[in-house]
């Protein structure tokens, strides 16, 4: 039987950080939106209700459960969207004190994706500046920033028997390529510093270093930038006229995804139907694994409504991020219809590598965690695809 590794992606931002409640106030965490979410239009499906309640991510007990639903349900890694700013770390409380410190957490693998775009402060959103929230941590970072977030990383994660890694080579991610080069000042600053990180990752002792680039098509949060941006905004010369050339250039080992909503427009609203976007995303994995010179790891989404990182009193309209169109039809059964279409894709292209979005994104409407709905149905639904 083929082994696979089924990746969820797990945001961390239901414990109490010490940034979030200089912004916040005492105690908030990202649940506070969970539990104001309300319906906005008829057949609007909220709240969302966690089936273990709101709890601390951050707890060693807490996170042991998480671990246990995951392996025994085909989940075998956690990518953590894991943040560094200019002046350092942020959320990183729930996968230091919470999953490092677990006594089970050998059942699960992690790595890390390091999610540098700007943080800007949508929690929740305000109709009337949705256009343009304030920015309060910049995704981009300088060299010296750059050099010691890696140096932390060699030395705090991939030297953890757990972090996950790929022919002894640990898989790092990064979320926004524009951010990277347009912090570190150019596409030859950029090579350096990540050739440095390389080389530093092979003198701790691994054979190489994994470095994995997501790459989209849609912009989704404000200020985020595409390949296609990237391309633009280098204008070099034409050897940087579509986004493969930029992957290669920095020497990137695969690309992948991070959710649908970056690849394929929600034509509709308030809704979309979870089907007719599985159908267009199974055409853009054949099209992304042409257009790389590099593996393409596919991504299923469990479904989107950022509604709950709105003000809820605010009128619903069309107006972008987070005010955007609903997935509906993303039952448990059609998930696994997704999930078997991707199993089919990563067959196909002699792949074992798969991501899903997203074990926790409570406020976008895409968990894999249970609720009182659904209980364990979505994880349900990965176990029948790649335990059966």
């Amino acid at each position: 039987m083929k082994n696979y590794d089924v990746c969820a992606y797990y945001f961390p931002n239901y414990h109490k950080d010490k940034r979030n409640l200089l912004v916040h106030g005492k105690d908030w965490d990202e649940w506070e939106l969970v539990k104001k979410a309300v319906p906005r239009f008829d057949g609007h499906l909220l709240p969302n209700v966690p089936l273990w309640g709101y709890e601390d991510e951050s707890d060693p007990k807490v996170f042991e459960k998480k671990i246990e639903a995951a392996s025994s349900h085909g989940v075998n890694c956690f990518l953590w969207d894991w943040y560094w700013y200019e002046d350092g770390p942020f959320l990183q409380k729930c996968l230091e004190k919470g999953y490092l410190k677990s006594t089970n957490k050998s059942k699960v693998k992690f790595a890390i994706h390091w999610a540098n775009h700007n943080w800007v402060d949508i929690h929740p959103a305000i109709r009337s500046t949705v256009k343009n929230p304030h920015t309060l941590y910049n995704g981009e970072i300088t060299e010296i920033a750059f050099e010691e977030m890696t140096d932390y990383i060699i030395e705090n994660y991939f030297s953890d028997p757990d972090y996950w890694k790929i022919n002894n080579a640990p898989y790092f991610s990064i979320y926004e390529i524009g951010k990277l080069i347009s912090g570190l000042r150019g596409l030859e600053n950029t090579i350096k510093s990540l050739d440095l990180f390389r080389k530093k990752t092979i003198a701790a002792g691994f054979s190489d270093l994994h470095l994995n680039a997501v790459v989209w098509g849609i912009p989704l949060i404000p200020g985020e930038s595409t390949l296609h941006d990237v391309g633009n905004w280098l204008n070099i010369s034409s050897r940087f006229n579509k986004p493969d050339d930029i992957i290669k250039y920095l020497k990137f080992d695969s690309v992948t995804s991070y959710v649908w909503v970056h690849h394929i427009p929600m034509t509709s609203f308030p809704t979309v139907d979870y089907m007719d976007v599985l159908k267009k995303m199974q055409d853009y994995w054949y099209d992304a694994s042409k257009a790389y010179s590099v593996p393409y790891f596919p991504n299923v989404t469990m479904g989107w409504d950022s509604s709950p990182r709105t003000i809820q009193t605010d009128v619903f309209d069309n107006l972008g991020y987070p005010f955007t169109s609903i997935y509906v039809n993303n039952t448990p059964d059609n998930f696994q219809i997704a999930l078997e279409e991707a199993k089919k894709f990563i067959d196909d292209s002699n792949l074992s590598i798969i991501n899903i979005n997203a074990w926790n994104e409570w406020t976008e409407g895409t968990y894999l965690e249970p609720d009182l709905k659904n209980k364990y149905g979505y994880l349900e639904a990965i176990k029948k695809v790649f335990l059966s």
